[in-house]
């Protein structure tokens, strides 16, 4: 049985290591699935095919969040050939260099908030007309749990999402009198995704070792653990829930 009233959810961001798991997850839960990616098609191919198999449709777009009109034009498309669109995820953020504060120069500001920030507003401005008319549209973003307890060094991650996490309880807010709820996943150190490229770049082993450490639960989360709280909050099962940031960092921010 679906958790879904039919339809279609849309992830952005649904080739990469964390989107990917979110996609199986929403086909295993009943939902056909349309999905974003920025340069890999390959690999948003191979999540297509994943959700197929699930006996589920599935449907890839290109596209860049910083074209607020193409995303306009993909939203609008995603659910007029397969709608209706019963859920926005974004699991979409750009690569950014790990800075200090005091290090962070302003181009270095300017593109991760125009890149994440503004992204995920061009996101929402298209998408809501179509939540709304779902009836029972639901939004959530995946964002960090630096909003929670601040780790140095993660300031050009903590500080677009901080604005992504405004935007979804204003959202929430705003737009329950339409049927349309908003929710955020704050996430520790997933294994996978984006800590794999910061793993064997900027990373060294001593802060993989003390990340580990400061988890309550001593080992670091993965996508599929992810993806089972993003399919439960954008699911029926959900239905009384908004404006709500679930933590899910094993333990790191208490």
């Amino acid at each position: 049985m679906s958790d879904f009233g039919g339809g279609v959810a849309l992830v952005i961001g649904g080739s990469g290591g964390i989107g990917s798991a979110i996609c199986r997850k929403l086909a295993a839960a009943g939902s056909d699935v349309a999905l974003s990616y920025r340069s890999n098609a390959d690999a948003a191919d191979a999540v297509a095919n994943d959700v197929r198999a699930l006996d589920r449709g599935a449907f890839p777009y290109q596209l860049g969040l910083d074209d607020d009109a193409a995303v306009t034009r993909v939203v609008d498309t995603a659910a007029a050939e397969h709608g209706p669109l019963h859920t926005v995820v974004y699991a979409a953020g750009p690569s950014f260099p790990m800075r200090f504060v005091s290090e962070v120069n302003a181009r270095e500001w300017a593109a991760v908030m125009q890149a994440d920030a503004t992204g995920f507003f061009n996101l929402v401005h298209a998408a809501l007309p179509h939540l709304r008319a779902a009836d029972a549209g639901s939004l959530v973003a995946v964002t960090t749990v630096g909003l929670e307890r601040f780790p140095a060094r993660d300031i050009l991650s903590v500080a677009p999402k901080a604005a992504v996490d405004a935007l979804v309880r204003g959202i929430a807010a705003e737009e329950g009198r339409y049927g349309v709820r908003a929710n955020s996943v704050a996430l520790g150190v997933i294994d996978a995704g984006m800590f794999h490229r910061l793993e064997h770049g900027e990373l060294k082993a001593e802060w993989v070792d003390a990340a580990r450490r400061n988890t309550a639960l001593k080992r670091f989360g993965s996508a599929d653990e992810v993806a089972e709280v993003v399919a439960f909050l954008a699911s029926s099962r959900a239905s009384y829930v908004t404006g709500q940031r679930i933590v899910l960092d094993g333990g790191y921010s208490i």
